[in-house]
């Protein structure tokens, strides 16, 4: 399980580095083409949108894995003894399985098929949506992973 975490790990932090580089590219054409060409292109704030959606929820999913770097606030976790400190952060990440199975993976599952049944294509780039809220339910199952991680890796403190 380790080596799939480490992988895993390396995968989604180039992913976001490649989609962070691509928005920065994005952005400044935007820009050139509107104040240097003098007409802007039809297709920049389009993907600028969705790059901003797949760099959020991937992030998001990213940072889940990193358990230091996630936003919480732990005072009352620390202040209870170590074995039910270990009890309640096993609570917590089930609860965030849960969440990330139910909301993102289910109804993010549905979204994308029903995006995808609809045919419905966005408007400059010509890309079925669906594929643009394919995140979701991927960063969903990820979450998932990590939860099961960190709750192994609780066991072994």
């Amino acid at each position: 399980m380790e080596k799939v975490y480490q992988l895993l790990n390396k995968v989604i932090e180039w992913l976001l580095v490649a989609i962070f580089a691509l928005l920065v590219v994005d952005v400044v054409w935007q820009v050139i083409s509107r104040y240097v060409v003098g007409k802007s292109s039809s297709f920049t704030e389009e993907f600028a949108r969705f790059a901003l959606i797949w760099l959020t929820v991937l992030g998001a999913a990213y940072i889940n894995g990193q358990k230091e770097g996630h936003l919480s606030m732990d005072f009352l976790l620390s202040k209870l003894p170590e074995n039910k400190r270990h009890s309640r952060q096993k609570v917590i990440q089930i609860i965030m399985a849960l969440f990330a199975l139910i909301i993102m993976v289910i109804g993010g599952g549905n979204l994308v098929y029903t995006t995808l049944s609809l045919g419905q294509i966005s408007s400059a780039l010509n890309v079925p949506l669906g594929y643009v809220y394919s995140i979701v339910p991927l960063c969903g199952l990820i979450i998932i992973f990590f939860s099961f991680y960190n709750i192994k890796k609780l066991n072994f403190e």
